[in-house]
């Protein structure tokens, strides 16, 4: 049986407990919230562009990676549907992330939620996760091809993509579809939010 969605307005608070839990628990541990130390944070210089690497939507179109972020300023994750730790607390995010867009009327940006299991995350299974998290029409995930995985996440990892596949910061791509920012491992709102400002 599915559990009963979480109201948007009760994501941010839902979200804090989240992480606070999530990275206390690590912090223990002596490991950073996923594991290992974030891939650069801050402003990517110089800015890189994506590339037309395939993807398909969660509504089954497909797209390249470039065509989808170009046009908008677009805050991208990396997740997997089948993940049960670190990436609720990322959709919490996008869902707050979503709510103070919606506040910012005139503001036009994107959230891009994209997986890292392709096998597995097909248009039924990406649509059940925007669902789950309440996502509007400014929010769209997708799956990479199997062939196009690692070209993925070079992009988004760099050498880190031998080895773990998950991160939990957010990247920041602008209207021309280049990475501009990447922020800390799970962000607060407002830092994400900083950056998207800062994109746009």
């Amino acid at each position: 049986m599915n559990a009963r969605p979480v109201q948007a307005r009760h994501w941010p608070a839902l979200l804090g407990r989240r992480r606070l839990l999530t990275v206390g628990a690590l912090a223990l541990l002596g490991m950073p919230a996923t594991g290992r130390a974030a891939v650069g944070v801050g402003p990517v210089v110089p800015a890189v562009a994506a590339p037309p690497l395939p993807l398909r939507r969660h509504d089954g179109a497909p797209r390249t990676l470039a065509a989808q972020l170009r046009g908008a300023v677009t805050a991208v994750q990396l997740m997997f549907t089948g993940c049960s730790t670190v990436c609720p607390i990322q959709g919490a995010l996008f869902a707050a992330l979503q709510a103070v867009m919606e506040a910012e009327h005139g503001t036009r940006l994107r959230l891009l939620s994209l997986s890292i299991d392709p096998l597995a995350d097909d248009p039924a299974a990406l649509s059940a996760w925007l669902r789950r998290f309440g996502a509007g029409p400014a929010w769209s995930a997708a799956a990479p091809t199997h062939e196009a995985l690692e070209g993925m996440l070079s992009l988004f990892k760099g050498a880190a993509a031998a080895g773990d596949r998950h991160t939990g910061q957010v990247h920041v791509f602008d209207r021309e579809a280049r990475l501009v920012w990447r922020t800390t491992e799970l962000p607060p709102t407002a830092e994400v939010m900083s950056a998207l400002r800062r994109a746009a």
